[in-house]
């Protein structure tokens, strides 16, 4: 598969390694010094774009890989990407070209959200536990919170339905900065009698490479919108 890069810094990096290992093609590495690339035959020719930047380039980014024909993988977080996504859909941008936009595309942590879904509607007769959110990243993390984090709540929202919980800003969420820490994730249950705790570590960066490519391998040739619960095939 031929794979293009929009973001070639530590992640980036990465993705291009895996994706070789795997046996892929990297056609096109864009940066923030050579973005006229993304109008160049190489690009255009790519399967599949996967973009890692920033929140104030991630839609710009790929709005123009679709002006090209090539369908996305988007990993960019700290931006409207949902509203981003309904309104494409809406427009019927997304009818020749595919998107997948995930917080996080670490297999760990998408198992995570399939279970913090589930935790939060067995939890949901029982008012006296009550939910909130810790996340801890490296220093050069950009967003505070994480969109993992942002997503966790966003799930526990729509799996209570609740009248008393009812937006996600209702779910507290610590942001914790220190040192080079990949990412880890936790969700808590508090009541007066007990806790119960679902927590997700990375070890590396590389689990959120590696679920980026293997996105980029199952959108190849659709259209549309998707998601990584699709892509794994769990709910």
């Amino acid at each position: 598969m031929k794979i293009a890069l929009i973001g070639y810094g530590r992640m980036g990096h990465m993705i291009e390694q895996i994706a070789l290992e795997r046996g892929h093609q990297i056609v096109a590495r864009i940066d923030i010094d050579n973005r006229y690339d993304m109008d160049s035959p190489a690009f255009a020719d790519a399967d599949v774009a996967i973009e890692f930047t920033t929140p104030q380039t991630a839609r710009q980014n790929v709005l123009d890989a679709w002006k090209r024909g090539v369908s996305v993988v988007c990993g960019s977080t700290g931006w409207d990407a949902q509203s981003f996504i309904k309104e494409q859909t809406e427009n019927g941008r997304l009818k020749n070209v595919g998107l997948i936009w995930s917080s996080n595309f670490s297999l760990g942590v998408n198992i995570l959200f399939a279970m913090n879904r589930q935790l939060a509607q067995l939890l949901q007769p029982y008012p006296a536990y009550t939910p909130h959110i810790t996340e801890v990243h490296h220093v050069h993390k950009l967003d505070a919170p994480s969109g993992t984090a942002v997503s966790l709540a966003e799930q526990i929202v729509e799996s209570q339905k609740t009248a008393s919980l009812k937006d996600k800003s209702q779910i507290p969420i610590e942001s914790i900065r220190e040192g080079e820490v990949p990412g880890i994730h936790t969700v808590t249950w508090d009541s007066e009698i007990d806790t119960i705790t679902l927590s997700h570590s990375a070890k590396s960066r590389q689990g959120f490479a590696l679920g980026a490519v293997i996105a980029a391998e199952w959108l190849k040739g659709k259209t549309g919108a998707h998601t990584m619960a699709e892509v794994l095939g769990i709910s």
